[in-house]
Formats: structure tokens, sequence, C-alpha cells
């Protein structure tokens, strides 16, 4: 999948090495060319090892996508306009209140996430290392400046950050249409994660067995499911109802 952004690209060899040696900007992924091999190729890889970046190897025409008509002697990185939370900053807070995504591509769908998140008074959001959204500007202007407040932390096992999350206390609360009770029905007063899947497959099977409970938006027009971050939105804000109720 091509980044949305032209700005955040870097291309060639020579422009790469530099980008992660000097470490002066956020790295979100490299893209490479299959038969790339050389010895700075090699350092590339190294470095990118060392600072947990993936790396995807293309063919020469998706290669040519992705740079948009840049010369990039097999090799493009995708520059993040934030930079990643480490995971142990969504827990600072008492009670954390943490959006889980699992599988959110689109740039605007994360940003939209996001300013809800801010609004509601979340924690933070947790991504997983593939086919999540990058950290570009479009995140930045979906969000309407509450990618500055909210801290998103990327993983490479959503199962075991979840795992992790119970080990703390967490309640892991899935969103998907199968679930077995209605959105408003589930305590979120406590420390909670709620998990919402991808734009085209949702919740994947083994994430969705995760889970603790597993709630549904009632759907009763004719289409089947909602937007990302307008389901995001509708049970973000029952959490902030209740846990912000006052009590009789």
């Amino acid at each position: 999948m091509a980044p949305s952004d032209t700005s955040n690209r870097i291309c060639g060899v020579h422009a790469v090495y530099e980008a992660l040696a000097s470490r002066r900007l956020p790295i979100e992924r490299i893209h490479i060319a299959r038969e790339m091999h050389s010895a700075k190729v090699k350092q590339i890889l190294e470095l990118a090892r060392e600072r947990d970046i993936p790396v995807r190897k293309e063919d020469r025409v998706v290669l040519d996508r992705i740079a948009e008509g840049a010369i990039h002697q097999g090799i493009v990185a995708i520059s993040a306009a934030l930079s990643y939370a480490d995971f142990e900053v969504l827990f600072q807070r008492e009670n954390p209140l943490i959006i889980v995504l699992d599988g959110v591509e689109d740039p605007h769908n994360l940003g939209a996430v996001m300013r809800t998140a801010e609004a509601c008074g979340a924690s933070g959001i947790v991504v997983p290392d593939r086919h999540s959204a990058p950290l570009s500007m479009t995140v930045v202007k979906a969000s309407a400046g509450a990618s500055a407040y909210v801290p998103i932390s990327r993983v490479k096992n959503l199962v075991n950050a979840l795992d992790e999350m119970k080990k703390r206390g967490f309640w892991i609360v899935g969103i998907d249409p199968a679930g077995t009770q209605d959105w408003t029905g589930f305590d979120y007063r406590g420390s909670v994660a709620l998990v919402l899947g991808g734009e085209h497959r949702g919740v994947r099977r083994l994430v969705r067995e995760h889970c603790d409970v597993i709630v549904r938006l009632p759907m009763v027009g004719k289409i089947a499911s909602l937007n990302i971050s307008v389901a995001a939105a509708v049970v973000l804000y029952e959490a902030l109802r209740q846990r912000t109720a006052v009590s009789k």
C-alpha cells in the first residue's frame, strides 16, 4: 500500500542511510527492491533492525509507484510526521482507557480516531507494526491537533500486547457486529482497552479470541457496519459518559 504523502518519502541509498544514521527523522518503514544486496544496503538493514523499523522487500514496479517519479535506486524510506510512544507511557494514568486498532490502514481514519480519543480523555492508541497507517502528515491533519496529545504505541504482536494489558488488570473489549451485548451494557469505568478492526476485515479472529467481551453497535438500516472512526467515537463517548457520571 503506497503512502498518501509525497513529502514523507526519502529516496535513494545514500539519502536513506543518512536519515537512519542521523536519527533526525522518525522512520516509519523502508521499502527495498528484492535484488538489493550491496554493502551499504547491509548497513541500512542493520540500522533498521537496531531501531525496530519494518523493512518490506518489493518489486521494482512497486517502488516506482511509491517514489512517484523520484529516482529511488531501489530503496524508499517513509518518514513519519510523528514519533511512536513507548508502550509503558499508556499506563501512566489511573484506570487507563486505551484504543487498540487492529489493521486500520487509512490515515484519515487513524487521525479521526485520535481526535475523538483526545476529546474523550483516552490514554493512547496501540497499533501493530504491519497493516497500519503510517504516522504521516495526513494523520496529523485529520487529527485536528490531537496528534500532539494522544500517544501512539506500535507493537509487533497485538495479542501479546493484549495479554500484557490483562496482566495489568485491564478488561479487553472488542467492538464487532457479532458482539454478544450492546455497547451500552458494559462497565467502562475501570482499566479498559477498546479493540477495533480494520476497514476491510474487522477484528481478526485471534485478536477477537483474546477479548474478554465483544460488544456490538446495533445496525437497523441496510448497511452492515459503520466507519471505524465513527464506531470508535460511539463507544468512546459511552465510556466517557460512564466515567464522568456524578454519583448520586
